[in-house]
């Protein structure tokens, strides 16, 4: 007997990141440049913090939208980082980053609208995009280094567009957008019926001058999704915070109440300390993500590789057309043969095909090893 179930999960698949990283894990000797996990441990001063909500029995629900000194500290330091203005009404403290765009999707979309975002992307928006009944519309940009500009998105919108997703700094990719290239956006979006979801979880992560938002020019109509996981090298704690204006923020606590009731006590303890006392901790961390970058680039050039040089995050996305082979194969080839695991561009949307994603989110002797490895591989012929 075939009991029913909804037919929109059935067709979605599990997240090609993971199902590479799986099919690779067991593999001995395996160097892993796949998965964006930072390598840093979390900061002892917030494992502390975390030891002390126990201790002090913090164990009981919060309040839906968060525990209230949380929300104030996010409201602190978003504009303290970015100039971004919200009060403790206009934030949602979520579990990560990924909960919020779900509440956000849910609130925003009805059935049939329609999505731009950029490709190739993170695979996590459109599985939820497509639960919601709307339609994810991709835009190509391999031929702007990686960048949605408003020139792509607008002869785009239709009368169905809900929503645009600016996912920057980017994974895969590693880019991020100039103020100028925000303005732009803004400005062709503000006053239509269109909604902004600007994912920002890796702002504290921008190599060259500073994170900029398109909250600063279009506060009315952007929802801004940030969290603690890579910031503050807390990914398991699952922290994220949803910034948007009250109104539309009362309806997203609707549907995160009934869907989590509240973010976890204990870690949003562990969040306040990481954004107060600890708010300069992603400093140290971004110096050394920078000189992996700067290492990996200039191995990845020196291989002949085809590849944009990131400015933020920690993922890099050389092109491997030249090997002439599909990302998977290629990237099941170096695993087999070199032992060295990255993420096939297909993982990212068709527009990520003919590309690999590598994470330099570990340690430096693990970088060198692994390209060491992928250059003694190319240089025996890549197949």
């Amino acid at each position: 007997m075939t009991l029913p179930m909804n037919e929109r999960v059935r067709h979605i698949q599990l997240s090609g990141i993971r199902q590479f990283f799986n099919l690779v894990a067991n593999e001995k000797d395996m160097i892993s440049l796949t998965i964006g996990q930072p390598d840093f441990p979390t900061p002892d001063h917030i494992k502390e913090a975390t030891k002390r909500a126990l201790d002090e029995h913090f164990t009981s629900y919060t309040h839906n939208a968060g525990y209230l000194p949380l929300r104030e500290a996010a409201c602190r330091f978003v504009e303290t980082k970015y100039g971004l203005r919200y009060t403790t009404d206009e934030v949602i403290v979520t579990v990560g980053a990924s909960q919020a765009l779900d509440i956000a999707f849910r609130t925003i979309l009805t059935e049939g609208a329609e999505v731009i975002l950029p490709a190739p992307v993170y695979p996590g928006y459109e599985p939820i995009i497509r639960l919601c009944g709307a339609t994810p519309v991709h835009v190509d940009t391999r031929k702007t280094g990686f960048k949605l500009l408003a020139e792509h998105i607008e002869p785009l919108i239709t009368e169905r567009t809900r929503c645009i997703v600016l996912p920057y700094p980017s994974n895969p990719t590693g880019m991020t957008l100039t103020s100028d290239e925000l303005k732009q956006i803004a400005a062709l979006v503000k006053g239509k019926p269109i909604w902004v979801i600007s994912d920002e979880i890796y702002s504290e992560l921008v190599f060259t001058g500073k994170h900029e938002s398109i909250a600063t020019w279009l506060p009315d109509q952007t929802i801004v999704i940030n969290g603690v996981s890579k910031s503050h090298a807390m990914t398991g704690f699952r922290i994220g915070f949803l910034f948007a204006r009250q109104w539309i923020v009362e309806h997203m606590l609707k549907v995160h109440q009934y869907n989590v009731s509240c973010a976890t006590s204990i870690a949003q303890k562990a969040a306040l300390e990481a954004l107060t006392v600890g708010i300069n901790d992603a400093n140290d961390m971004k110096k050394q993500y920078a000189e992996r970058m700067t290492y990996v680039y200039d191995r990845l050039r020196a291989m002949d590789f085809d590849v944009q040089k990131p400015n933020g995050a920690f993922y890099i996305f050389p092109s491997i057309a030249q090997f002439h082979q599909s990302s998977f194969d290629f990237a099941l080839q170096l695993a087999k043969e070199a032992k060295v695991a990255v993420v096939p561009g297909s993982a990212f949307s068709t527009y990520g095909e003919g590309y690999v994603r590598i994470s330099y989110a570990c340690s430096m002797e693990e970088l060198e090893k692994g390209l060491d490895r992928m250059e003694s591989y190319i240089k025996k012929g890549a197949r």
